[in-house]
């Protein structure tokens, strides 16, 4: 198994969308409700627009595409979104890998903590965040279930305003 982390091109958005659509359909179905969910609703126009303006690292494993993770970088913050493996090869590795890749690209820009939200109600995916030494800072039922912001500081202590993804 060869696998390979690259930043995406936007030849790469179709990949996204299918890896998307694969891995947000099953929280969906875990989470038990649909129509909440945004990933789903995201043309490729959106995935492209997101390839220009944030990092897009695509996870490929033999050379076919199977993980993707986002993130924006504001200042010594960094927003981790639209991160997701595509369900037949969960437990891989692959994603520990994309969430190690993007520690230290925002080490390398000095990013003090990244952020994300995700199901509270996932233990398995708050387990996985937990393991990569993140915690959950907050949680709120903006989106119809319970979301919780997790952190993870990559500097303490923890000089960084949350703000500008509280209500992402």
């Amino acid at each position: 198994m060869v696998v390979d982390i690259k930043e995406a091109t936007p030849a790469d958005a179709e990949a996204i969308q299918e890896i998307m659509q694969d891995a947000f359909h099953k929280y969906e179905r875990d989470l038990g409700m649909t129509g909440h969910v945004k990933a789903l609703q995201e043309t490729m126009e959106d995935i492209r627009r997101d390839i220009e303006k944030k990092t897009v690292l695509v996870g490929f494993v033999d050379g076919v595409a199977v993980g993707s993770v986002r993130v924006e970088i504001m200042g010594d913050l960094a927003y981790l979104s639209r991160f997701g493996v595509r369900s037949a090869i969960t437990k891989s590795g692959i994603g520990g890998m994309l969430i190690d890749r993007v520690e230290v690209l925002c080490r390398e820009q000095s990013v003090r903590a990244i952020a994300l939200h995700t199901s509270s109600r996932m233990f398995g995916l708050i387990r996985f965040y937990y393991g990569h030494g993140y915690f959950i800072h907050s949680t709120d039922e903006s989106r119809g279930y319970i979301r919780a912001l997790l952190v993870h500081e990559l500097e303490m202590p923890g000089n960084y305003d949350l703000a500008p993804v509280m209500n992402r």
